[in-house]
């Protein structure tokens, strides 16, 4: 049993109702079917063990994970923003890939060694065989699924392996087959090479829910395709919210249809929740807390919650407003302090969870379970006593800027080559538009002088722009142990402390 039931759930209950959409295109269910079939087809006779997928959110997607799926091969959909260089090291990682790029950043993956077509063309492909496809591929619901590629404490991204039994005990824990009415339409605008990006496909499509692309977000256009297509449904990133409340200002969206509004992906500024309650009145609030290797969501705030910690008089009620909530059917969790022991409610200490949908495995390294099958989020938590989980930070050196995780290193690395440049730490802080902004903390060799434009743009030019440090502060020295381990935890306090971090 593999992920392809759900497509197969669907077309049988469903068949002409409409699956996905994008820019006046569209696909019923049936057609999603027959050509994920056509491509499944031409992806088994092409020999690849797996796909790599570089391009954007539309019809293409959902057909290409299917696709994938009906071939017996996982699809790994990659960060179309990354250098080339970083591509080509990531693909090369994939056994057996073939490259289905979008022609747009066909260039991007010029240098790889395997296999490229571009998307229009297997597409084309996939046409022409769905006629008379082959047989769908018998496929161990414990093979890999989707494997997507996440940075973690260190430069080199890891590859979360998440394998078709993950996914369905996430979905068919979460969702109820065939719950949408037919009118009924989710807003999509984040990325397919995030967690969400899978988990809205799986989970739309188990309840038959039609999907809306917008592949490139912007607050405006955001509003009127929402209101154009009769959304009732969206998810964003707090980034793209905060836009969406600016765009509005003090004005009530005008949007009847909609009804549900979740969001996740990195911490949610209070500012911004509370404005985007007084914007949507009417709609409901999901705070949907989840982590690549849980396959999505194991946390949910609900629009009760929102709405009663909104209104409440009680600062312990409206505290929840920072919560992720309790967690989902099916998934358990621990705090534990740094000896593994579980700590006491209202206190501190890791997150860990545990259940079926929980993967906690990487390409290459295994599993990170424990011998009981917990898992470690990096999470610092609290429950309180009536069961709200919130996350107060990590207990790692990962930024998350917009729902995106940045690897200090990758940055250090990049400025510790500048000439004038002697150390250099990079760290996260509180930011109410990003979640976090990034400091590049730079002492310079004796003698030398520089301004933080002068490195912002030394870094700009050499990763993409949301890895340019948004501060730059200058130091004589950087505080460490004796052993040279950077004393990330102080370089924040002593930032924060200053006035040198002003927004920009």
């Amino acid at each position: 049993m593999s992920i392809s039931l759900i497509l197969e759930m669907a077309v049988s209950d469903n068949p002409d109702r409409t699956a996905v959409s994008v820019a006046g295109s569209s696909l019923t269910y049936q057609q999603l079917s027959d050509l994920a079939a056509g491509i499944g087809s031409v992806l088994i006779d092409s020999g690849a063990r797996s796909v790599v997928y570089l391009g954007g959110s539309g019809l293409e997607l959902p057909t290409l994970l299917f696709a994938s799926a009906y071939a017996g091969i996982p699809f790994t959909p990659v960060n179309y923003r990354l250098a080339p260089n970083a591509l080509e090291a990531m693909i090369a990682r994939v056994d057996g890939a073939l490259v289905v790029v979008d022609r747009s950043y066909a260039d991007s993956v010029a240098g790889t060694d395997a296999p490229v077509v571009l998307t229009e063309d297997v597409v084309a492909q996939g046409h022409v065989r769905s006629s008379d496809p082959l047989p769908a591929t018998d496929v161990d619901p414990e093979s890999p699924a989707i494997i997507l590629f996440t940075s973690g404490t260190t430069s080199e991204p890891k590859g979360v392996v998440l394998r078709h039994s993950h996914l369905l005990s996430y979905v068919m824990g979460t969702v109820e087959f065939g719950s949408a009415d037919e009118s009924d339409g989710a807003l999509i605008s984040v990325p397919p090479y995030h967690v969400a990006g899978m988990g809205t496909i799986v989970s739309n499509f188990y309840a038959c829910r039609r999907m809306i692309y917008l592949p490139n977000f912007d607050a405006q256009a955001w509003v009127e395709l929402a209101r154009e297509k009769g959304a009732t449904s969206a998810m964003v990133v707090p980034t793209m919210l905060d836009r969406i409340v600016d765009h509005l200002g003090s004005a009530q969206v005008d949007i009847p249809t909609l009804k549900s509004l979740s969001y996740g992906g990195a911490r949610m500024p209070r500012p911004t929740l509370e404005a985007a309650l007084r914007a949507f009145p009417g709609v409901g609030f999901v705070n949907a807390y989840g982590l690549t290797e849980t396959s999505s969501t194991i946390a949910l705030l609900g629009p009760e919650d929102h709405r009663e910690a909104f209104e409440s008089n009680d600062p312990n009620v409206t505290a929840r407003l920072g919560s992720i909530g309790r967690p989902v059917p099916g998934v358990e969790i621990e705090i534990r302090d740094a000896d593994d022991h579980e700590v006491a409610t209202g206190e501190q200490g890791e997150l860990w969870v545990r259940g079926p949908q929980v993967s906690g495995e990487y390409m290459g390294s295994g599993s990170v379970l424990d011998a009981d099958g917990w898992f470690p989020t990096k999470d610092l938590a609290y429950q309180d006593r009536d069961g709200y989980v919130f996350v107060v930070g990590r207990n790692d050196d990962t930024i998350i800027r917009g729902g995106e995780n940045i690897a200090p290193a990758e940055i250090e690395d990049v400025l510790i080559e500048h000439p004038l440049v002697r150390s250099v730490a990079v760290v996260g802080i509180p930011d109410d538009h990003w979640g976090q902004a990034i400091v590049a903390t730079v002492v310079l060799t004796p003698g030398a002088v520089s301004d933080s434009e002068q490195l912002r743009d030394f870094v700009r030019a050499r990763l993409r722009s949301s890895r340019t440090p948004d501060h730059v502060v200058f130091r004589t020295e950087l505080p460490s142990t004796l052993t040279g381990k950077i004393l990330r935890r102080n370089i924040v306090a002593d930032i924060l402390a200053s006035a040198e971090a002003t927004p920009i």
